[in-house]
């Protein structure tokens, strides 16, 4: 088969403007994190404009924009501030909204959230390692408390998909998430953070995808392997990109960016055309849902058609 051609839903990035103060962890004294490297380079604002800037010579035609870390005590700020651009270029066409979900003002954050059309999942990281510097989420084993839990049925009462962001180790409880909810839709990001690049490392990464896989509620996106994959090549890639598709299967699975934290370490061209060689001996069918339908069905973007444009009288 050759590449793909097509139209693309971009199914995970991020814009922000430092200039409102509302990203702490972009704050240079707010120091990295291992797993991303230096910050520096994204300490600067990326508006719709810079995106299309990046993803030029890519069929884009709509992105879903997931929560940047905005400041926890007002979370539902970056939505309306999602709500003031520019969507001519289908940039943020939909959002995946940061909600902390064993706070007590969980219920009325959703609510707001939940009168935004655009606003279709929601994130709350779990990401959680012995390792400080490592550390996305506020404490180890939020996924099991009942609070937490309290707050992911509300998720489900709105009708969100839930995007799961986890760290290898975690898989297998996440899979045990998935099945207390089976009638909620989880979107693992990140193709599940392959961080430890070892032999074992790779190894619980592997039979903890194939773990989660099996519950059919759960959605895959293969995105940003190179904050995982600094000296990445496409040899290197590959097994990891094909490992996600065979588990998950390509109408489970879709492609994202991670832009602008994946151009800490690679251009957006070479993150889609990375995609792009890797998928070629699959079915153009196959390629269609990892670039386009999966996104389109599961974050629902019904007003953009499968010949890459707004459909008619949308």
């Amino acid at each position: 088969m050759a590449h793909y051609s097509g139209p693309i839903i971009d199914a995970h990035h991020h814009l922000w403007d430092l200039g409102m103060g509302r990203h702490p962890w972009l704050v240079p004294a707010a120091g990295g994190r291992d797993s991303l490297g230096d910050l520096a380079p994204l300490r600067r604002n990326y508006f719709p404009g810079d995106y299309l800037r990046d993803a030029h010579g890519h069929d884009v035609v709509a992105t879903i924009h997931v929560e940047a870390g905005w400041a926890r005590d007002d979370t539902t700020g970056e939505t309306r501030w999602l709500e003031s651009l520019d969507k001519t270029g289908g940039v943020a066409a939909r959002y995946v909204v940061q909600v902390p979900l064993a706070d007590s003002n969980a219920e009325a954050a959703l609510e707001v959230h939940a009168a935004f059309a655009r606003v279709v999942g929601v994130r709350d990281i779990l990401s959680w390692d012995t390792d400080p510097a490592r550390r996305f989420a506020r404490r180890d084993g939020l996924m099991d408390e009942a609070a937490w839990r309290a707050g992911l049925s509300l998720v489900q009462r709105h009708g969100f998909v839930f995007d799961l962001m986890v760290f290898p180790r975690q898989l297998a409880g996440a899979a045990r998430l998935a099945s207390a909810f089976p009638n909620l839709r989880f979107v693992l990001n990140h193709c599940g953070s392959p961080i430890d690049r070892d032999a074992e490392g790779m190894r619980v990464w592997r039979d903890g995808l194939r773990q989660l896989a099996r519950q059919d509620n759960v959605a895959i996106k293969i995105s940003d392997l190179v904050a995982y994959d600094h000296d990445w090549t496409l040899d290197s890639l590959r097994p990891v990109v094909m490992h996600c598709i065979e588990c998950f299967g390509s109408e489970r699975a879709m492609f994202g960016s991670d832009f602008p934290v994946a151009g800490l370490h690679a251009t957006f061209g070479q993150v889609f055309d990375s995609f792009k060689a890797i998928t070629s001996e699959l079915s153009a069918a196959e390629q269609s849902a990892l670039f386009f339908d999966t996104a389109r069905r599961i974050y629902r973007l019904e007003e953009f058609s499968s010949a890459g444009s707004l459909a008619a009288g949308k």
